[in-house]
């Protein structure tokens, strides 16, 4: 669950129906966090993002979030206008259950909103009204809340929503620089290129590169608040940058996407620039939901590792990956809950000095401290 220290303007124990004015403008980034329970005796809850609070006529609702428990159990979405419905769109893999408690986490995007129960990704819904229309909150139904709070953050400085990993909790990050490395005419200044057999995404294809700006072979020195803005480094995949900074016990590699709505796979490695070895390769495949790791090691790769609780993506989704390099192995946080562990088999952790991403998502942003 999300660290309560970590929002703002925190409502606790709230009577239904419980509607508030909200205390900042819903760009994209923003957090609403609902912690509450679902009574036994509950048909249908609703949580919706409004235009006001009017009765009559009845405020324009821009996202309309309606478990409902009878019948067939399912979560309705829709937006009203001009007190008129548009058409529902239905979530049939129902995450909440009665007589339990939920976390729901709505994020604001910029063309749509994310969904998460119990740190679960649940659904998306495309914005059919700008959400800088809305101002109020309204709890509606059947349901126990406990708190209701709120992060305004923008989608390039989210906060690393409140990761189980407890040994994040008291790091800062450092003004740690990486050196992005261009992957344009590979052939033509005659590098080798690594191993692409990497699963089921053909166009996977990590290279050693030299460094490129605007034609010419220099290095580009970036910081790790912000590598490159969102629009160009959408465009530089495969992405390969050089830590200035070796991997090591306490390390961390926070990397920050959108997966494609057509998306097979994609992957995130790290590696030793020197020896080529791929100490981690996290590849998730949606095609199979498999959450696929692996070390490529004296040129050979080794046996992969699949188990996992709950496979996190989905088309469309916005995403955050943090690893953490503990010492006997990686952790891995997806959107604030811990997702695996990978016991490492590249034990030369200081010789890890380069991250490689590809595959198809939109990058938004890498940082490293």
């Amino acid at each position: 669950m999300l660290s309560l220290n970590n929002l703002q303007n925190v409502t606790y124990n709230p009577i239904i129906p419980f509607v508030e004015t909200i205390p900042g403008q819903l760009v994209p980034g923003t957090l609403i966090v609902i912690r509450g329970h679902v009574p036994d005796y509950s048909d249908r809850f609703q949580v919706d993002l409004q235009c006001g609070s009017s009765v009559k006529p009845r405020a324009d609702v821009i996202f309309h979030f309606n478990p409902r428990f009878k019948r067939t159990h399912c979560i309705v979405c829709n937006t009203l206008k001009n007190e008129r419905w548009g058409r529902e769109e239905i979530t049939y893999d129902m995450p909440f259950k009665k007589e339990k408690s939920f976390e729901i986490v709505i994020m604001v995007l910029k063309e749509k909103f994310q969904v998460a129960v119990n740190g679960k990704h649940t659904l998306l819904y495309a914005h059919r009204m700008s959400p800088e229309k809305i101002d109020t909150l309204g709890i509606y139904g059947k349901v126990n809340i406990h708190s209701v709070g709120f992060s305004f953050s923008s989608v390039s400085a989210l906060p690393e929503l409140g990761v189980v990993l407890n040994d994040l909790k008291s790091t800062q990050a450092s003004t740690l620089e990486l050196t992005e490395t261009s992957t344009e005419n590979v052939q033509n200044a005659g590098m080798s290129q690594l191993p692409s057999n990497r699963g089921d995404t053909d166009k996977i294809v990590p290279r050693s590169v030299y460094t490129k700006s605007r034609g010419s072979a220099v290095n580009h020195t970036l910081t790790c608040a912000k590598i490159l803005p969102i629009n160009c480094l959408s465009k530089c995949l495969p992405f390969v940058a050089r830590l200035n900074s070796p991997m090591g016990v306490g390390r961390t590699v926070v990397v920050k996407g959108e997966v494609n709505r057509s998306a097979k796979g994609f992957n995130v490695d790290l590696l030793s620039g020197k020896s080529k070895d791929i100490a981690l390769h996290l590849n998730p495949r949606l095609d199979a939901k498999a959450f696929v790791r692996n070390s490529f090691i004296q040129e050979s790769w080794g046996e992969e590792e699949r188990n996992i609780t709950c496979f996190p993506f989905s088309p469309g989704m916005y995403f955050e990956m943090i690893i953490y390099c503990d010492v006997k192995e990686f952790k891995v946080a997806i959107n604030g809950v811990h997702s695996l562990e990978y016991r490492h088999r590249f034990k030369a952790l200081n010789s890890i000095d380069t991250v490689e991403i590809d595959g198809d998502l939109q990058l938004l942003e890498v940082r490293s401290w």
